[in-house]
């Protein structure tokens, strides 16, 4: 994960060696050479999908790409802020860190679940999502990611969730995907997730100049304590992220630019004349191989 892209770019590299001091591990050698199952635990996850992200932002900061607004989804938001000045590298990277850790310990692995639901209506996946929390008592589940018109994801226990993606099925998703995460990000069974507020712990939050889309509102924030707020709501909050790409639109955005290990946004985005194919880091540099970087560099 990220290693061509470190390889290529000295900016991405020193992203990585930062991350690696401010953490105090050798994450680069993890997204590099793993071994996955240690890069699958959400506290390593986190921190690995952040870092990536970051490298690949900044190479596009590099080439003099500037955006006009920037939004990340769950994790990525945190991302999003570091973009746009919110938030510094290394205190975002630890707190992500911590929030994966915080994430895992309320909900232990094979505790918790995920699921995608394609092409069924938000109110039936409520109705499944009730269904399926009666069935099992003291369980929870819930649509955690609104992704598009065309996908949700729920997520809580692990029982409820998957008797909720049978009940999707029959309610007349065209499919329901299990999804191989170790802790479900968004549930209110990850409410025990909030990390205690420690002085010593939190990160310096500022204003930014470019506008950050929520994820609990889909409503753009600049100002730093909103942006905290909004941070800890997200842990518990469900992703409005078709919401969010509905405002930017509004506000006037026909290009989007997607920065990270992936390109699974670029599929979310809504079909609409106004908006231009939404490109990645790897199509934004027109496919070409960068010169390497010597190790002396």
């Amino acid at each position: 994960m990220g290693k061509e892209l470190a390889f290529n770019h000295l900016v991405a590299r020193r992203t990585f060696e930062e991350a690696d001091d401010a953490l105090g591990y050798d994450l680069t050698k993890l997204c590099f050479e793993g071994p996955d199952d240690q890069l699958r635990l959400t506290e390593i996850t986190q921190p690995a999908i952040l870092t990536v992200s970051i490298a690949a932002a900044r190479v596009l900061a590099e080439a003099g790409i500037v955006p006009s607004f920037v939004a990340g989804h769950s994790l990525g938001e945190y991302s999003a802020h570091v973009a746009a000045g919110t938030l510094s590298f290394a205190d975002a990277v630890r707190t992500v860190r911590n929030r994966g850790k915080y994430m895992q310990e309320a909900v232990p692995v094979g505790i918790g679940a995920m699921a995608a639901i394609l092409a069924l209506g938000i109110e039936k996946i409520h109705e499944a999502c009730a269904e399926a929390v009666i069935e099992f008592p003291g369980q929870v589940c819930e649509p955690a990611n609104i992704n598009s018109p065309g996908q949700v994801v729920i997520s809580g226990s692990k029982q409820a969730v998957e008797r909720a993606a049978e009940l999707c099925k029959h309610k007349g998703a065209k499919r329901a995907v299990m999804l191989p995460v170790s802790a479900p990000s968004i549930a209110r069974s990850c409410s025990r997730a909030r990390p205690p507020r420690c002085r010593s712990q939190r990160p310096y939050f500022q204003c930014s100049e470019i506008p950050v889309l929520c994820n609990v509102e889909a409503v753009p924030v600049s100002d730093a304590a909103k942006s905290r707020e909004t941070l800890i709501r997200q842990v518990t909050g469900a992703v409005q992220w078709k919401a969010s790409m509905r405002v930017l639109i509004a506000q006037g955005a026909t290009q989007f630019l997607e920065a990270g290990p992936g390109s699974v946004l670029t599929g979310l985005l809504p079909s609409d004349r106004q908006v231009q194919p939404c490109s990645t880091l790897k199509t934004r540099l027109h496919c070409k191989k960068p010169k390497p970087i010597s190790q002396t560099e």
